[in-house]
């Protein structure tokens, strides 16, 4: 029997609102203020209510930016951003997927020891090992890239660990029967195990999508041409002028806000089962 208790739900329900709410607002204050004028929000007040120039803001920071700041116009540095963001994810889950599947169906020697040693690379983000990277980038000539932006970020160890425990709970007579079957281990991993993976793979790339999009101390490093500026590096030139026009820093923030949403939102279902699965 299920016992009903009002005021409980009530409060349940009170709490959830209230942190929606705090969630949300400084999301709506941030659309607020990409609506109104020039210099209205220098003022000292932010009005709670949008303004009437969300289209001209919307329309200048897409098509021109701020040129004064370093700024290219936001289509341009959105598009730079997905780029390199969808070049780390497809490229985290490519290695991700093949050195978990050498780690767990092959046997050679000192195994656990590489897998065991891509692991310990968790302790060495980006920051730790920043110079070293950065010359290695230098000497191949890829700075001021896409690929300079993109190949030192590829290497994922814990999408590496969470595929290695996905596949350790796959049933060895799969891979029995496809070898009755003549299937080689590529046509093992290419019919069997990416099917199988699908809400995980689904799962790892929202996160990594953010990841890569929010990128900002790599991208701010290697790059000076600002054909190659993403969405985040332009957020900061505008911010770090003399006199933000911060109109025009909320727009570039509300778009840069809106791909990674989209993509969660397009990507929920499996996002979440991908999740439950791994935890299993």
């Amino acid at each position: 029997m299920v016992e009903n208790r009002p005021w409980a739900n009530f409060f349940a329900h009170t709490v959830l609102i209230i942190g929606v709410a705090l969630v949300v607002f400084p999301v709506y204050i941030a659309v607020v203020a990409s609506t109104q004028a020039p210099g209205e929000l220098m003022r000292g007040t932010l009005p709670l209510l949008p303004g009437s120039h969300a289209i001209e803001n919307y329309t200048r920071m897409w098509q021109s930016g701020v040129s004064h700041a370093g700024a290219l116009p936001a289509a341009q540095m959105l598009w730079n951003s997905f780029v390199m963001a969808m070049a780390i994810t497809v490229g985290k889950l490519s290695i991700s997927l093949l050195s978990a599947f050498a780690i767990v169906y092959f046997r050679f020697r000192f195994r656990m020891f590489f897998f065991w040693l891509i692991f310990v690379t968790l302790m060495l983000p980006v920051e730790v090992r920043i110079i070293p990277t950065f010359q290695v980038v230098a000497d191949l000539k890829m700075l001021n890239s896409f690929a300079g932006l993109s190949i030192p970020l590829i290497a994922s160890a814990t999408a590496t660990f969470l595929f290695r425990q996905f596949f350790m709970t796959i049933p060895e007579e799969m891979l029995e029967a496809a070898r009755v079957d003549g299937a080689g281990p590529l046509k093992f991993f290419k019919d069997i195990l990416l099917p199988l993976s699908v809400t995980n793979i689904a799962a790892l790339f929202v996160i990594m999508f953010i990841y890569g999009w929010n990128q900002y101390l790599w991208p701010l490093l290697i790059t000076t041409d600002p054909n190659y500026y993403t969405i985040v590096m332009g957020i900061q030139r505008m911010t770090s002028e003399e006199n933000p026009q911060w109109q025009l820093v909320m727009a570039a923030v509300v778009m840069a806000a809106l791909p990674p949403v989209l993509v969660i939102l397009f990507m929920q279902r499996l996002f979440v089962k991908g999740l439950t699965e791994t935890e299993k």
